[in-house]
């Protein structure tokens, strides 16, 4: 049996995926699914990918771009099936937005998934700015803005703050 260089690489990068699937879809089966569906679209088009891209990042953003596919056909179809329905049913509060962040990994978890991705992304996994540029396509500059607002966004969340951020309004 043949034994090649790319299925050691994929073997060491499939625990960092699994873990940052899990963090942006916080089930463990849906984060196996979102994992399998990158390396399939991975090895599909293998031709594609620049061979000076690190392969860690490739596969990141693959992983990310997947997961934002994702959640816009499920609400899509939540919306469909929105207008479907007749009757109007109640709304419950959900328990987590009812609670207090009283520790980071609470706070953490309350992040918005681009907040969550970068700091996972820069801080568990290492990556650079730059390749972190690279998988959302924008400048790195931009990176380190987001980065910084979600930082902040952790800390206020850590010191127990449950309001929303308010937006900044650019003319």
């Amino acid at each position: 049996m043949l034994h090649h260089p790319l299925d050691d690489a994929l073997r060491e990068l499939l625990p960092r995926l699994r873990r940052f699937a899990q963090w942006l879809t916080r089930d463990p089966t849906t984060a196996d699914d979102l994992v399998q569906a990158t390396l399939e679209r991975a090895l599909s088009r293998w031709s594609s990918r620049r061979p000076d891209a690190s392969l860690r990042s490739w596969l990141f953003a693959i992983l990310y771009r997947q997961f934002l596919d994702g959640r816009r056909r499920a609400q899509r179809h939540a919306w469909l099936l929105g207008r479907l329905r007749t009757e109007e049913e109640p709304q419950w509060p959900s328990a987590e937005r009812e609670a207090v962040a009283h520790a980071m990994l609470q706070a953490f978890a309350r992040l918005n998934p681009e907040q969550r991705s970068l700091l996972l992304w820069v801080t568990v996994e290492g990556l650079s700015y730059q390749e972190v540029a690279q998988i959302l396509e924008v400048p790195i500059g931009t990176v380190m803005s987001r980065l910084s607002r979600a930082r902040q966004a952790l800390r206020r969340l850590g010191e127990g703050e449950t309001t929303t951020p308010t937006l900044r309004v650019l003319r």
